[in-house]
């Protein structure tokens, strides 16, 4: 049997293959935004390693490289503690970086995999690169469904050019963790409570921060409630979801109890880094601090810690943005940066910043509506790659970038 297709039926069948691609953007436009700037910051480590020969290696490097992709993303200063308590378990009393300091969805999962490719190295890479590809999908989707696909675009491409980026490609918890945020407020939206309090508590997991996503929940669950177009409005059921979300960090809590007396480790290992609960303020007075013999002095002489003064940059930048978020009006994703802001400003110390702001991910849908503007779009965009480009070339080489 023999078909045979007339001129119209062609044009009608390209006409048809097209209206599909343009609905399924929100699939293949995040997919391709990821492959590119994942094939970026690739093709930047790659090159980057041989450029400096006596790049320092620490304590925290894994193994020889073999293979140099997995050897960066794979054995570079935190990847170091995940992977060695997937293989391990973890480490309290008596050790000098105790790795009760680190939340354990990320080496359960490793250790989950690793079975299955071979490599715990490879497994880790694997888990954070495919909950990033899922985390940027569900990205777009809020924000093609809030603000139309050209601003899902332009936020999805700051998103994954952001300078601290590359860390999802890595054995870090940066992707599970935006997983875990972005999926919980996305089945939220569309009245699966459920759903986004299974999400929710594998934030909670992640990392210590996730508790927030609580907050997050409960805000959306009131907007929610109080919105009068809103077609189906919660139920008092629905609070399940944010309630849900602190079993994650107690179960680890429950876990520190059981195996070393202690449900406060990950507080308590955490202050071998300088890590203790501590006033913004106090925080800031320290940063504010003039240094012997004055700040002219100190610019001329290039002592000044450069380090602290660029997390600084993004911590204030993102907590405009998250106040910018509220004057909108948009109280879920309002708190959710706001609050973040200020969690991870309170542990007293400022190293790192730049890394734990990318997972305040509404703050990039301010800057894509503020892109909008030619020269601002060109603006975060130059100043994105290049930071980018060069932390990535840091990182490769062992440097500490966050």
């Amino acid at each position: 049997m023999s078909i045979v297709w007339g001129k119209k039926d062609q044009v009608q069948a390209s006409f048809s293959w097209v209206s599909g691609l343009s609905v399924a953007r929100w699939i293949w436009m995040p997919l391709v935004l990821f492959a590119v700037t994942r094939l970026g910051i690739a093709l930047v480590a790659y090159l980057a390693v041989p450029l400096i020969a006596d790049s320092p290696i620490g304590i925290y490097h894994l193994r020889p490289p073999d293979n140099v992709l997995v050897d960066v993303f794979g054995s570079r200063w935190d990847t170091g503690f995940y992977v060695s308590i997937a293989e391990e378990g973890y480490q309290y009393e008596g050790a000098e970086l105790p790795s009760v300091a680190f939340f354990p969805l990320m080496p359960l999962m490793i250790r989950t995999l690793t079975p299955l490719v071979g490599d715990s190295l490879l497994a880790g890479i694997l888990i954070s690169n495919i909950a990033l590809i899922l985390a940027t999908v569900l990205l777009y989707r809020i924000v093609s469904e809030g603000w139309g696909q050209r601003i899902a675009d332009r936020t999805t491409w700051y998103f994954l050019i952001f300078p601290a980026a590359f860390f999802g490609a890595a054995i870090y918890t940066e992707s599970l963790f935006l997983l875990g945020a972005i999926g919980a407020l996305y089945f939220a939206r569309r009245g699966y409570w459920e759903i986004a309090a299974l999400l929710g508590i594998a934030a909670a997991m992640t990392r210590f921060i996730g508790i927030i996503v609580a907050i997050m929940l409960l805000v959306e669950w009131w907007v929610q409630r109080r919105a009068v177009t809103t077609g189906r409005r919660p139920s008092l059921a629905a609070l399940i979801a944010p309630a849900s979300v602190p079993l994650g960090t107690l179960a680890f809590m429950v876990y520190l109890q059981r195996t070393f007396g202690d449900p406060l480790a990950f507080i308590n290992g955490a202050a071998a880094w300088g890590r203790q609960p501590t006033s913004p303020l106090i925080t800031l007075r320290n940063l504010f601090e003039s240094p012997a013999g004055g700040w002219g002095s100190a610019l001329l002489a290039g002592s000044i810690q450069t380090d602290n003064w660029l997390d600084f940059a993004f911590l204030a930048l993102f907590f405009v943005l998250g106040l910018t978020l509220l004057f909108q009006r948009r109280w879920s994703e309002g708190v959710f940066v706001t609050l973040g802001v200020v969690i991870s400003m309170s542990s007293g110390l400022l190293m790192s910043q730049r890394r734990y702001m990318w997972v305040f991910f509404p703050a990039f849908i301010v800057l894509a509506r503020w892109g909008d503007r030619p020269w601002v779009d060109r603006l975060v965009t130059t100043i994105s790659l290049i930071c980018l480009g060069v932390f990535t070339a840091m990182f490769a080489n062992g440097y500490w970038v966050g």
